[in-house]
């Protein structure tokens, strides 16, 4: 049975540039709760769709962006007091710039587990913005086990949502000041 956990965050940032940086999947690892070492073990890009350019020069950023089929590996500590990395393999499975992009676990913890990034461009009180809206479906092995175990799942995403919204106007900060200094 799949369970789903969603939220969203709105940030004072161009659409253009929250997509480029949560297209780059080397930026994951700096979103993810500190106490689980995230690392990518390795990773096949496949190039995304052209990428739109915007009239305004200002709002052409230039990165990596993981493109429908890219597959990510990553590893991680999954429990603080059990020395053993764990391991997850997602492939992204949809893509279009400055919308969303989904990703898919191909191997990991779960029996099924698909993310949807979804990012909109948002105006908030007079002021330019991006929503990003995060939809998670999930499925656990052992049956009625693992229904009963998806309240402490989403207790840990709603952690792990909490910390990536506090530190992504402070990263978002410094990857607007860089793509100023390179433009």
């Amino acid at each position: 049975m799949m369970q789903q956990f969603q939220t969203s965050q709105w940030l004072p940032y161009p659409v253009e540039l929250v997509f480029a940086f949560f297209a780059n999947p080397a930026n994951l690892p700096h979103l993810m709760l500190p106490r689980l070492q995230t690392r990518i073990e390795d990773a096949r890009i496949e190039p995304p769709p052209a990428r739109p350019v915007p009239v305004d020069p200002s709002r052409r950023f230039r990165s990596v962006a993981a493109g429908e089929g890219s597959e990510i590996l990553l590893s991680f500590y999954p429990v603080a007091w059990v020395p053993k990395r764990m391991s997850w393999m997602a492939r992204i499975t949809g893509f279009e710039w400055n919308s969303h992009f989904c990703d898919e676990q191909v191997r990991g913890p779960f029996d099924a587990f698909r993310h949807r990034h979804g990012i909109a461009a948002e105006f908030r009180d007079g002021e330019e913005g991006t929503l990003v809206a995060d939809e998670i479906e999930f499925a656990l092995p052992l049956g009625i086990l693992g229904r009963l175990g998806g309240v402490l799942v989403r207790r840990q995403l709603a952690k792990a949502f909490a910390y990536r919204q506090k530190r992504l106007p402070e990263i978002l900060a410094v990857a607007a000041r860089q793509a100023v200094k390179r433009g």
